[in-house]
Order: C-alpha cells, then sequence, then structure tokens
C-alpha cells in the first residue's frame, strides 16, 4: 500500500518536473515568442516599466532584452487569472499614476519621474499598486538573470565546462617512455 502511494508521488513530481516551461532558462526573445495577453499600447508600457528597474547602461537593459515579453509569457503561462488582473490594473494604475503627479504619460517621464511613480504606486492604497509593483519587479529581475546575454555575458556560463584539445604536440620524452 505504502509503495503504491510511493509511486504515485513519484510519477506526480516527475510530470511536475517535465511540465516545467523549458523556455524560462537561458531564454531568447524568440524562444519567447509573442505573447497576446495585452493591447500593443499596454506591451510597451510594461516595456518602459522595466526599463525602469534595469535601464541600459554599458549592458543592454531589460526593455532591449525583451524582458517584458519574457513576463508577459509567465504572467499568462505560470501565473492564475488573479496575475492577470492584477497586470491590466496595474498598467491602468501607472498611467493614471503618471497623469496625476506628472502630467504625462508614463513613457514620456525621465527616470526619477519614472521611479517616483512606482514608488506612489507602492505607497498607495489601491490594491492593486503594490502587487503590480512587486509582480513586475520581481519577473523582471527573474527575466533578466535567466536570460541568455545575462548567462554568457556576465554569468560566463558555458554549456559543457572544460575544454578539449585534440591536437597537442607529444613531446619526444614522453614518445620514448622515460623521463
Amino acid at each position: 500500500m505504502q509503495r503504491r502511494s510511493a509511486l504515485k508521488s513519484l510519477a506526480v513530481t516527475f510530470g511536475g518536473l517535465v511540465s516545467l516551461p523549458a523556455w524560462a532558462s537561458s531564454w531568447t526573445p524568440d524562444s519567447v515568442g509573442p505573447v497576446s495577453l495585452v493591447s500593443f499600447d499596454e506591451e510597451t508600457l510594461l516595456g518602459e516599466i522595466v526599463e525602469t528597474f534595469i535601464p541600459e547602461t554599458s549592458t543592454p537593459g531589460a526593455k532591449s532584452l525583451k524582458v517584458h515579453q519574457f513576463a508577459l509569457r509567465m504572467i499568462k503561462d505560470c501565473y492564475g487569472e488573479s496575475a492577470q488582473t492584477t497586470l491590466q490594473q496595474g498598467l491602468a494604475l501607472t498611467e493614471t499614476t503618471a497623469q496625476q503627479a506628472y502630467s504625462k504619460a508614463f513613457a514620456a517621464c525621465d527616470a526619477p519621474q519614472r521611479l517616483d511613480v512606482l514608488s506612489r504606486m507602492v505607497a498607495s492604497t489601491d490594491p492593486a499598486g503594490k502587487p503590480f509593483v512587486d509582480l513586475a519587479k520581481r519577473l523582471t529581475i527573474q527575466g533578466y538573470t535567466n536570460s541568455e546575454y545575462y548567462l554568457v555575458n556576465v554569468q560566463k556560463f558555458t554549456m559543457a565546462p572544460g575544454f578539449y584539445h585534440g591536437c597537442v604536440p607529444v613531446s619526444k620524452l614522453a614518445v620514448n617512455g622515460t623521463k
């Protein structure tokens, strides 16, 4: 009886591991593909929000690595309907907060103004403000640190560590078998 339940648990665990999204690590924008969760304008706004969290410097920013597409894919495939609602409400709240604070769209604000808008959302009493900023920040960091650019250029990840040198000159002493 215990062996049967242990086998069931093992099968469920194995099935869960197999169903994990393989694209979530070392992803590229091509592997994520198009996501039709939000409108084009909302996707652009999310791109500006992730760029606020990780701006472009001498290294590419989150927007140029298309982390916002990663976040959309994660919310669509891995999160529940409540996260999708939080995303929709948070994007609308971002624009509303930017309009109230600076009388312009979030995308037209400069970096300190954008940070201020996001800080106001965290401190606001709106139930969608803080969860949206936390969700966007978490997915931005996850997407950036799991991107192919970050893993290859920053973490120096190599698929198969070690090197094979197939053509190495052999010294005469080693050929004769004496040292």
